[in-house]
């Protein structure tokens, strides 16, 4: 496990980015977001956090994060996406499926799949094990691993 791609940075998936690149793992931050990946690029970050500023320029020059609108093969998906109530107050799953559609095709045996996005049970199993599933003609749980690891930092 070397190479980890987190989708959605922000709040979740910038931090947990940066961490990752600090504890020497090879980062792909994907946003939908221009004004995201812009800024990151040119070396601002766009959420108040202490000490992500630093931390995250410490990676860029290590070159061990990299950000972009495009996902690209890796050994493990961490899904950091936001999950907002809608006006029935469920959870609105739209950007949880379009990340697990953005990453199915990249997805191999051995992989690893983390849903980190606050969601209901069976979120996990039902729509991203499903999607990639049905997508890619894996097996979840045989052909790679899917896990959820909800963020409980806000």
């Amino acid at each position: 496990m070397e190479r980890i791609c987190v989708i959605g940075l922000g709040y979740i998936g910038l931090p947990t980015a940066c961490m990752l690149a600090r504890a020497g793992y090879e980062i792909l931050g994907v946003d939908v977001s221009d004004d995201v990946i812009n800024s990151l690029n040119s070396g601002d970050i766009h959420i108040k956090e202490e000490g992500l500023r630093e931390l995250f320029k410490k990676a860029v020059n290590d070159k061990t994060i990299k950000v972009s609108k495009n996902v690209e093969k890796a050994d493990v998906f961490i899904i950091t996406v936001p999950t907002p109530l809608n006006k029935e107050n469920k959870a609105d799953l739209t950007h949880v499926i379009d990340a697990t559609k953005r990453i199915k095709d990249y997805i191999q045996r051995g992989n690893l799949v983390i849903l980190e996005s606050t969601s209901p049970p069976g979120t996990t199993r039902n729509v991203v094990g499903n999607i990639i599933n049905k997508g890619t003609g894996l097996k979840s749980g045989k052909d790679f691993y899917l896990a959820y690891c909800p963020e409980r930092v806000m």
